[in-house]
């Protein structure tokens, strides 16, 4: 395998990337009579089955509403009316591919436990997708919690239940070049309303709602629930933008390397810099895309790790040399049997939120 094919797949990635994220798929958990085919995928309005009822109808158009684009695909899982145990409907879910959930029927016995479903999904088997959960302070970056209390369309005020449908066809439907952040939402005519106090409070504490400025109803700012910052998931991590950036890069590359070197490839220094190379075009890309920022992105080997796992297995040069005896290049080129320890950095861009103008007169 030479460079030539990989740096294309990942090149032709990178480049895609923009309408991939410009149009998630999102998921509908929907209680309804459990059709023959299930569960039912829909690419716009027009395929909602009319054997639905008209609430689920209803919940799968505003899912389809999405904001500068409506979400690639609805995919609607049915349980039967009277169900209590998702278990069934969890393990199908992870087994095919979306990016956010919902459940407009959710019992308010049930929103941790979905949220510490979803928490498992990406800390435990690497599922990098996101749930829209009714006043769930879930403190996780994988948690949209929806307090949004009373949206008011016409005659019909939606729960916060009731309208997570909403907010997952519009975070689907945010390209990943802005934010959901101030994103309009023209079908309502009112909302809860706040004080700036009490906005600014509720954004910190990780909670995702809306305000009407007098003109329109839309997002105060687009944040995940999200509050406790660690050293490994600061400030960055509580935007959905940043967010979905970031489990986009991962997807591609996970699914690039499974895909092109994983059993395919001999473990060799020259094999590792090849696949480096890979993902420096990867990420060279996405920085002319205007995802990350110019010049900020590197792949390295991973010294640290390498050296740990070297020590680990006792490893020495022909010459009798340990570790800590190894000039860095040779811990690069060491053999690391089936391992390989590669590190990266890079700067994800933000949308411009907070703008501060000063004018003199």
């Amino acid at each position: 395998m030479g460079a030539p094919s990989i740096n294309i797949v990942f090149k032709e990635l990178a480049t895609s990337t923009i309408e991939r994220g410009d149009r998630g798929i999102v998921v509908l958990l929907l209680k309804d009579t459990v059709p023959s085919t299930n569960p039912i995928v829909m690419s716009a309005v027009s395929d909602i089955p009319d054997t639905l009822t008209d609430a689920n109808k209803n919940q799968i158009t505003l899912a389809f509403m999405g904001y500068v684009n409506p979400p690639k695909q609805v995919i609607a899982y049915v349980v039967a009316t009277d169900t209590t145990d998702y278990t069934e409907a969890q393990h199908y879910l992870e087994t095919i591919k979306w990016d956010y959930f919902a459940f407009p029927e959710i019992a308010d016995a049930d929103v941790t436990p979905f949220a510490a479903w979803i928490k498992g999904l990406r800390d435990n088997i690497d599922k990098k997708v996101k749930a829209i959960l009714p006043n769930c302070p879930s403190d996780h970056e994988g948690v949209i919690n929806y307090a949004n209390n009373n949206n008011k369309e016409g005659d019909k005020t939606y729960t916060a239940k009731e309208y997570c449908s909403r907010a997952a066809g519009l975070i689907a439907g945010t390209p990943l070049t802005i934010s959901a952040t101030f994103a309009p939402l023209n079908e309502l005519d009112d909302c809860d309303h706040l004080t700036k106090a009490e906005m600014d409070a509720a954004v910190d504490a990780g909670k995702f709602i809306l305000m009407n400025d007098g003109e329109k109803v839309k997002v105060v700012r687009a944040v995940n629930s999200l509050v406790t910052t660690t050293e490994n998931k600061g400030n960055k991590f509580k935007k959905i933008k940043i967010v979905d950036i970031m489990d986009l890069m991962y997807g591609d590359i996970k699914k690039t390397v499974s895909d092109k070197y994983i059993g395919k490839v001999t473990n060799d220094y020259d094999h590792k810099v090849l696949l480096m190379s890979a993902i420096s075009v990867y990420f060279e890309q996405l920085e002319i895309s205007g995802l990350l920022a110019k010049g900020s992105s590197s792949v390295y080997i991973d010294l640290k790790a390498q050296s740990a796992y070297l020590k680990s297995a006792n490893y020495k040069m022909p010459d009798g040399r340990t570790v800590d005896d190894m000039t860095t290049q040779e811990i690069k080129e060491a053999n690391t049997g089936d391992k390989v320890f590669i590190g990266a950095g890079t700067t994800i861009l933000d949308s411009m939120e907070d703008v501060s103008l000063n004018i003199a007169v």
